[in-house]
């Protein structure tokens, strides 16, 4: 069945963040904080979930579960949910794992604030590639650890890893952790493996952690495959792998997440300091094993779509703002363009346009950690026509600039 992209769906009084919650999270602000546009009237471009419906498979199957009548305590005792989780992951990439090293969190994020309170101790520091999703930064705040630096190399918009400024890096003693991103966000670099390899031999020769948050590995452009670190890294006991169905089927608020652990005792370790305990949602388990049991064909059709709203936004970079630097991303729905030279004098970017454009969304130093001044991050999980629309208003603030 042919999936309608083009829907626009109504997401207003749902609580939802993408609605409700960007004075808070762009602008570090609360209701005081206004703006020449009504809340309704922005067109959203900044938060990393879809405005496409999730897939009716998935809903159906919540919709089943539901039927059951009962929400009550749930954990995972049974392989079914494995077993479809492991044979998308043989199918998707070509890799596996036993059932004993896949463990639960609330979240991607959850997860990596726990992994580092239990691997790094407070004198001690991690490795972060920037631009980097700011919560790469505030796990470590959170955990009271330092953070360090690795910026990427960009040329034209074209990302790549500096490896002797990360060799460098790694060989400090206190450095115990590589906070990994792959596929990148918010570059969108689908990293080689000639270039997996090379960070695996650092990070084996220096003996570190390595975390890989795989959320984004579903979200390729059409043709492209994902190589996950643990399949480069196949005997490597230090390494976490975390994977999601949650942004590739736009099911973010349900709260769940795959994190791999292949050393036994920091398995055991991070499941006794589950602040859940242990208990998950069932709406959740039945939302994702519904995802890797039937929605291969959704989620081709959703990158189709994204290809051609990639398409859309580089046309219209080249023929109306061609100071703007910006290449079609490898993966995800995120596009990353360098606007330094459309707006030379503006330092907030995303205040910037919130008010000259009535468009929402991220970018610059403060929300992706370093290596990030003038540029912005859109969203482009969303219906062509209104993507038309927020470039249009954006290209209009920049001239009357």
């Amino acid at each position: 069945m042919k999936v309608n992209f083009d829907e626009v769906i109504d997401r207003q009084n749902t609580n939802c963040l993408n609605t409700d919650g960007f004075r808070g999270y762009i602008f570090h602000a609360g209701p005081e904080k206004v703006f020449p546009y009504s809340d309704e009237d922005f067109v959203r471009m900044w938060v990393a979930d879809m405005e496409f419906a999730t897939p009716q498979p998935i809903i159906d199957a919540v919709k089943a579960r539901l039927d059951r009548r009962i929400m009550g305590y749930t954990m995972m005792f049974k392989d079914d949910y494995y077993n479809s989780f492991v044979n998308w992951c043989k199918t998707m990439y070509d890799w596996s794992f036993t059932r004993e090293e896949l463990a639960f969190s609330t979240g991607v994020i959850p997860a990596l604030y726990q992994l580092l309170e239990l691997l790094v101790k407070k004198d001690e520091k991690i490795i972060i590639n920037t631009p980097a999703y700011g919560y790469f930064k505030h796990a470590a705040t959170y955990n009271g650890v330092e953070y360090v630096k690795a910026p990427l190399l960009k040329e034209n918009n074209d990302f790549r890893i500096d490896f002797e400024a990360l060799e460098k890096i790694a060989a400090d003693p206190k450095v115990k952790l590589l906070l990994w991103c792959n596929p990148h966000n918010p570059s969108g670099r689908v990293w080689t493996e000639s270039e997996l390899r090379q960070v695996a031999d650092i990070v084996e020769k220096h003996d570190l952690w390595i975390i890989s948050d795989e959320i984004h590995c579903d979200l390729l452009r059409t043709g492209l495959r994902h190589i996950p670190m643990g399949k480069v890294m196949a005997d490597y006991k230090k390494l976490i792998t975390c994977m999601s169905a949650s942004k590739t089927f736009n099911m973010a608020g349900l709260m769940f997440s795959n994190i791999i652990i292949r050393d036994e005792k920091l398995r055991k370790d991070f499941n006794d300091r589950d602040k859940n305990v242990g208990m998950l949602n069932p709406l959740s388990i039945a939302a994702h094993k519904a995802a890797y049991d039937h929605c291969s064909d959704w989620l081709r059709q959703v990158k189709l779509y994204l290809d051609e709203n990639f398409h859309y936004l580089d046309r219209f970079l080249k023929e109306k703002l061609p100071e703007a630097v910006f290449k079609i991303p490898e993966a995800t729905y995120l596009a990353w363009v360098d606007m330094s030279k459309c707006l030379p004098d503006v330092e907030n970017m995303s205040d910037f346009f919130a008010n000259k454009a009535g468009v929402l969304l991220e970018g610059g130093d403060d929300l992706f950690v370093g290596n990030a001044k003038g540029y912005i991050r859109l969203n482009l999980a969303m219906p062509q026509s209104i993507i038309s629309k927020g470039l249009d208003r954006m290209y209009n603030a920049i001239k009357e600039r």
